[in-house]
């Protein structure tokens, strides 16, 4: 049997301590079928995944059922909050580092080289904006 790779194949943490290894991922469109998926959970569920960035996010995201932790595994990031008073707050992770993004706060992330990260995320109602 052939381990799958993080990067491919998230998994579902669900109720009763479940934990399901997921389909490959194939783009934004995937989350749609997750959430699907995953509703019986609500708010308890968790997807834990695995990304490789070479390059700022074009976006911003929120995560308001609950909270998202970011692991650094490789290279180095900086992660931005912005809270709901509106002020910013800049995290910068290196590998074995890691932030909380609580729920409600808006974030996004700069990569100056390459970075690697483990997100274990709240995913209910989670919001985009631009950056």
């Amino acid at each position: 049997m052939t381990a799958p790779r993080l990067d491919e194949r998230f998994i579902h943490l669900g109720l009763g301590a479940a934990a399901e290894v997921l389909p490959p991922f194939t783009g934004m469109e995937w989350y749609e079928a997750y959430g699907a998926r995953a509703a019986a959970d609500g708010a308890e569920g968790r997807l834990v995944s695995q990304y490789t960035f070479t390059e700022d996010w074009a976006a911003w995201e929120m995560h308001p059922a609950g909270a998202e932790v970011v692991i650094c595994t490789q290279g180095a990031m900086v992660l931005v909050q912005e809270w709901p008073d509106g002020r910013r707050e800049s995290v910068a992770l290196t590998a074995g580092e890691y932030a909380i993004n609580p729920p409600g706060v808006w974030h996004t992330a700069d990569v100056a080289e390459a970075a690697t990260a483990i997100f274990i995320t709240a995913g209910e109602g989670t919001t985009h904006r631009p950056r």
